[in-house]
């Protein structure tokens, strides 16, 4: 059972995000007949496309079964860098140092594409360039990270270095890890407000965009593509889906090639009370983004008045209401931080993240239809890279490779058509590596 004593009196299952930008729950009375390009999937990769196709003086539409950002793009945890998590085996074996590299700079080239849109369009969404901390949870999984530290500094500019237990118990205002990598070029952001930011300027770039209209079935037709959806058929010279965990998780014959590469991961969140400003200064002196070198990480950071934690995590690989996986995420966020005990709980949500096979994020088609997915969890600037590399290949024609994730579609297995059936035993075997893995020292 769930302590009710952790939840504030106006305790919501909605973001705390939200209270800087909610999702426009705002339909279309009619959709136009004919349109350039549609885009379905109204999230960071899907907007960061439109929003390029239309400053190209493209007729874009984007249709989203539900109100615009209402998904990962304004449910995540907020933290922004370049090339961190790329490159990472699932087999366990060595990738390409070649074909690395070039994944690795062009990951640090999403986090340019992000500081300038920023700054381009002028965004203003609690950014805060303050690194980030890749936290030990065992003394071994320092040895894993001295081995990037070349490539991560040399092909994504990263600026990252190890530090010790007493350096990141000042960094973190806590005793509970064994040290961390400290990443330069990094930091966090308010996802929600950077989402509304991207949104308005697509919007006046030209793109036409609308919730609350799902697609139900795209199919191929002379000239182009013709898609059914609940407020009339669309016909379009092309089609994006940017859809990433959510056509895997909703839309079970929309796009069966794309859900087959994709597993969706529900990860969940929690927001603190306001904290009295005593409190806070102990907590994330740094004001660094957190997040775990463990296989079910957790994440966390301050909101941008720094008198917030924000605190996710994969709470459980078992359906959970909001309040038990809120109690779930408390007891780790008081393991973490012990001063944090009698701290309660104003938001508990979730929102899926999109993990593919070889853990690769990937962009590509051709012949008029096209995609963007797999972040892997870090969709706030790769989302918005795949997207806008995504109407670069549009615009050039559709043909040929224009970045290192342009490979075409994710890896498919014989035995997982989209539905993530193995992942309570997976994740539960996980969760016992980690605990195995904390209390026996190696």
């Amino acid at each position: 059972m769930a302590r009710t004593d952790i939840f504030a009196d106006d305790f919501s299952t909605t973001p705390w995000w939200w209270h800087g930008f909610r999702p426009p729950a705002e339909a279309p009375d009619a959709l136009p007949r004919r349109v350039g390009t549609l885009v379905v999937g109204a999230g960071y990769a899907g907007t960061a496309c439109a929003l390029r196709l239309a400053e190209a003086g493209d007729d874009v539409l984007v249709l989203d079964a539900g109100a615009l950002g209402h998904g990962a793009s304004s449910r995540s945890g907020g933290q922004v860098s370049g090339g961190i998590n790329v490159g990472k085996s699932p087999s366990g074996r060595p990738v390409d140092p070649g074909r690395k590299a070039a994944l690795l700079r062009d990951a640090a080239e999403g986090f340019t594409l992000f500081e300038s849109l920023l700054e381009r369009h002028q965004i203003r969404c609690g950014y805060h360039r303050s690194g980030r901390l890749n936290a030990f949870w065992t003394p071994v999984h320092a040895a894993g990270w001295r081995g990037r530290l070349d490539e991560l500094n040399r092909h994504a500019a990263s600026d990252v270095r190890l530090i010790g237990r007493d350096e990141a118990r000042a960094e973190l205002g806590s005793d509970f890890y064994h040290g961390a990598a400290a990443i330069g070029r990094a930091g966090h952001v308010q996802p929600a407000e950077f989402y509304g930011g991207l949104m308005g300027a697509a919007r006046r770039a030209g793109a036409r965009m609308h919730g609350m209209t799902p697609v139900r079935r795209v199919g191929r037709v002379p000239g182009g593509y013709a898609a059914v959806t609940d407020r009339g058929e669309v016909f379009a010279d092309r089609i994006v889906f940017a859809t990433n965990a959510y056509v895997a998780a909703e839309r079970r014959g929309l796009a069966p090639d794309l859900r087959r590469g994709i597993v969706p991961v529900t990860t969940h969140m929690i927001a603190t009370e306001e904290m009295p400003a005593d409190l806070a200064r102990t907590v994330l002196p740094t004001n660094r983004g957190v997040s775990e070198s463990r296989r079910v990480i957790n994440h966390y950071r301050l909101s941008p008045d720094g008198r917030r934690l924000l605190f996710g995590g994969r709470a459980s690989f078992f359906p959970l209401d909001e309040r038990r996986t809120a109690a779930l995420l408390h007891r780790a966020m008081v393991a973490r931080f012990p001063q944090l005990a009698g701290t309660r709980i104003t938001n508990s949500w979730g929102g899926r993240v999109a993990i593919t096979l070889d853990r690769l994020p990937h962009i590509g088609g051709g012949e008029g239809r096209f995609f963007a997915l797999g972040c892997q969890g870090s969709g706030v600037t790769m989302m918005t890279y795949l997207g806008h590399a995504l109407a670069g290949k549009i615009l050039a024609g559709g043909t040929g490779p224009v970045n290192s994730y342009d490979t075409g579609l994710p890896p498919h297995h014989p035995l997982y058509d989209g539905t993530p059936w193995f992942m309570p035993a997976l994740g539960s075997w996980y969760q016992f590596q980690d605990r195995r893995d904390r209390e026996v020292p190696r």
